[in-house]
């Protein structure tokens, strides 16, 4: 297969399962608004659809990585919270803005997220990022407490709090409603002012006691 030819079928699919969802869109559909003669080429060459979900989410892994790595290379000692969070939300909502009409993969990673499935296939990929890392390693002296439940749940939020408010924003341009804020630029702002409030919230007193956390939420 050509690279032109698995562009069309990452972009195909990452289109329908954005419109159509990810369960109600076979291989098969895939292959037919790709215009290829083979039903079953998409399997063939990306193997299931939980296959095709992860290639999808590595590209656009891919392309915020590089954005996130420049901006991080840009910050200096006097870089605070605000500058940190930046480097979260930024290369997101920057590279749906740059995609305009053409952007898929919000609502794609939204229905992800919430399918037990797919959503250690999103987490997983998110793990490879070292820019992702370095950025929560920076962000984790602001966490009022380190070492409780209360971190945890917070990363979490911060986490869907970025691909839900993406997703909705890109579902509403899609098609045609009002959105809440009138630009990518705007949202980004919006976003990285509830993302310090998360961090910064004070610690319930129900929320005081030690976990351990998950395998892949350890910072290397």
């Amino acid at each position: 297969m050509t690279a032109s030819t698995r562009e069309l079928i990452l972009d195909t699919a990452e289109r329908l399962f954005a419109e159509q969802g990810i369960a109600a869109t076979s291989n098969r559909r895939i292959a037919e608004a790709a215009g290829q003669g083979n039903n079953w080429v998409a399997g063939y060459h990306f193997g299931s659809k939980n296959d095709l979900v992860r290639a999808i989410t590595r590209r656009f892994t891919t392309e915020v990585e590089r954005s996130r790595v420049r901006m991080l290379s840009g910050l200096d000692d006097s870089a605070g919270l605000r500058d940190l969070l930046a480097c979260l939300v930024l290369p997101w909502t920057e590279r749906f803005a740059a995609l305009g009409p053409r952007s898929y993969f919000a609502r794609m990673c939204a229905q992800a997220m919430n399918d037990p499935a797919l959503r250690p296939i999103v987490k997983e990929e998110a793990t490879q990022s070292d820019s992702l890392w370095q950025a929560m390693n920076a962000l984790d002296k602001y966490f009022p407490s380190r070492a409780d439940l209360t971190t945890e749940l917070r990363s979490d939020l911060m986490q869907h709090l970025i691909v839900f408010v993406c997703a909705e924003r890109e579902g509403a341009l899609a098609a045609g409603r009002p959105t809440v804020r009138p630009t990518w630029a705007d949202e980004a702002a919006g976003l990285i002012d509830a993302l310090q409030g998360i961090i910064t919230a004070p610690v319930g007193s129900l929320t005081r006691w030690p976990v351990r956390r998950r395998p892949e939420d350890r910072v290397r």
